[in-house]
């Protein structure tokens, strides 16, 4: 499957596919990583201490419809629904990151937009809850719960 990085259109460097990716197929492992020192706009969390870098990973940008999933755990992309030669390739940054390097406003222009990109932290259990989440986010999320002395709800 190629994959190409475009810059020509003036929207920026972001990954699009140039043939069909099908819903669940796994087409990109992560392997040609470094870790992070920090956490920077370009690294993606792939745990509750560790942040990586790939120049892969680099152009793979937000989306609030996202057609991809970053699994931290097996370190692969999936698509998440079909996707069509031409397509950027977009996962929704909060499944990875809990708080973000450099937050932002989404520009996405979905019907589901949530506005400011600032990481799971700051998302509502229900916003979050429509998405794809990584164990190390699904984790933060209910510690922060439990922190905020909402245990018993999260137990019930």
């Amino acid at each position: 499957m190629l994959i190409v990085q475009t810059a020509a259109d003036g929207k920026g460097k972001r990954l699009t596919t140039t043939q069909p990716i099908q819903r669940g197929a796994a087409f990109h492992t992560i392997a040609n990583y470094r870790f992070a020192d920090e956490r920077t706009y370009t690294s993606v969390q792939i745990d509750s201490d560790e942040s990586i870098e790939e120049h892969f990973l680099a152009h793979l940008n937000h989306s609030c419809n996202p057609n991809v999933i970053i699994d931290a755990t097996s370190l692969e992309l999936r698509a998440i629904r079909d996707i069509q030669p031409g397509e950027d390739l977009t996962f929704f940054y909060p499944s990875t990151e809990w708080a973000m390097a450099e937050p932002f406003t989404c520009l996405c222009g979905t019907a589901n937009c949530i506005g400011t990109i600032s990481g799971a932290r700051d998302l509502p259990l229900n916003v979050l809850g429509r998405y794809f989440i990584n164990r190390h986010i699904g984790g933060a999320a209910l510690e922060h719960l439990v922190g905020k002395g909402i245990e018993a709800q999260v137990s019930a």
